[in-house]
């Protein structure tokens, strides 16, 4: 089962996050768009999975059903937690219904291939997908702050900070993150000291981002301890 959920897991990152254009995510009220994501969900699953399972159309078919009705929605923080728990949901049901799609796959044989799996897959999760949400968390508060950086600087500073703590977690230095914490307040202190609003975007756009990698990165421990090692050591001595 679980190998069948980490190749899963692994093809919805790919599909959601890094094989979704912004134009197809804007624009899936179109059922052509609609469809071609589809495309993209049942592609993936076939190649990660490495089956012709009956179940993975089902499986294509209820995320198309998650994002047509997410995209009637308003695009809040909100809206993107409940489509990415539904999505997660529907792959735990298939995973415990029809365990036996990655048994029955061309990658059967490789048993290192699922842990990789759901180590790609939670790093995409912790830097991708984290800045979807913490963007649309901060959305409201946007408008408000003056913000003169370097453009898109914002976004690569949270991916870098979420992929670091994914590290750390998965690495055992767990207790390196209160450096990062100690470093990004340092760097950012003579920014926002004088100005309290920009000062509390700050605070809780960090926050929010060390809490969705360390959620995802534990998360991922935890699939890992059900699938065959890795055999990577660990970063301490």
């Amino acid at each position: 089962m679980f190998e069948t959920l980490a190749a899963l897991l692994f093809a919805h990152a790919l599909a959601d996050f890094l094989l979704q254009p912004a134009a197809m995510a804007a624009a899936k009220r179109r059922p052509v768009m609609l469809a071609a994501h589809g495309g993209v969900v049942l592609a993936t699953a076939l190649l990660a999975s490495g089956s012709l399972h009956p179940a993975l159309l089902v499986l294509t078919v209820l995320h198309m059903a998650t994002d047509y009705a997410k995209a009637r929605l308003p695009a809040r923080f909100a809206t993107f937690l409940a489509d990415q728990a539904l999505h997660l949901a529907t792959l735990a049901a298939i995973a415990a219904t029809a365990p036996a799609i990655w048994a029955g796959g061309l990658w059967s044989g490789m048993t290192a291939l699922p842990p990789l799996y759901a180590l790609l897959a939670g790093a995409i999760i912790a830097i991708r997908a984290g800045g979807f949400a913490i963007g649309q968390l901060m959305q409201p508060w946007a408008d408000q702050i003056a913000l003169d950086g370097l453009p898109g600087g914002g976004r690569a500073i949270g991916h870098l900070e979420r992929g670091l703590i994914f590290l750390m977690v998965l690495g055992g230095m767990a207790e390196g993150i209160g450096f990062l914490i100690a470093a990004k307040s340092v760097l950012r202190f003579g920014t926002v000291r004088e100005e309290a609003k920009l000062s509390e975007y700050v605070i809780i756009g960090t926050l929010a981002s060390f809490a969705w990698a360390l959620v995802t990165a534990f998360a991922t421990l935890a699939l890992l301890a059900h699938l065959a090692p890795l055999g990577i050591p660990d970063f301490t001595p």
